[in-house]
């Protein structure tokens, strides 16, 4: 009985210290190769970004005016509303307060029921890319 304890546990270190050799020997170097086509494409993918000037978003509007309106109304918003962001965007000859990034259109109207009740004259549109981008 001695000798089989004895043997079992000589296994079992062999057995622990193989599977710790097979899990360190796991370690190695990798190396990622960017095709060469990749940046010509990069580039046409850009080209054809800024052709389609159709943003798949939907944004509020909650102000058009004046800055310090613009400013007044954008901090208006986020004491009322915290769930949606808010940023103030200049379009010459207005600043403009802009709320919200959404999917769809039925997720904006939800949007917009809530803030019609604070601000009457909020619309939802779909801003061009290049306003986006500014």
């Amino acid at each position: 009985m001695a000798i089989t304890k004895h043997y079992s546990t000589k296994l079992l270190v062999i057995g622990l210290v193989l599977i710790n050799t097979s899990i360190c020997a796991q370690q190695g170097i990798i190396t990622i190769e960017k095709p060469t086509k990749l940046d010509s494409l990069m580039v046409i993918k850009r080209e054809m970004n800024l052709a389609n000037n159709n943003s798949d978003r939907y944004k509020i509007q909650i102000y058009s005016g004046d800055r310090s309106g613009a400013t007044t109304a954008l901090k208006r918003f986020k004491e009322l509303f915290t769930n949606w962001n808010a940023v103030d965007v200049y379009e010459p000859p207005n600043y403009k307060v802009w709320v919200g990034n959404f999917r769809s259109r039925l997720e904006v109207d939800r949007a917009l029921l809530n803030i019609q009740r604070e601000f009457q004259d909020a619309f939802r549109f779909k801003p061009k890319k290049k306003d986006i981008i500014k």
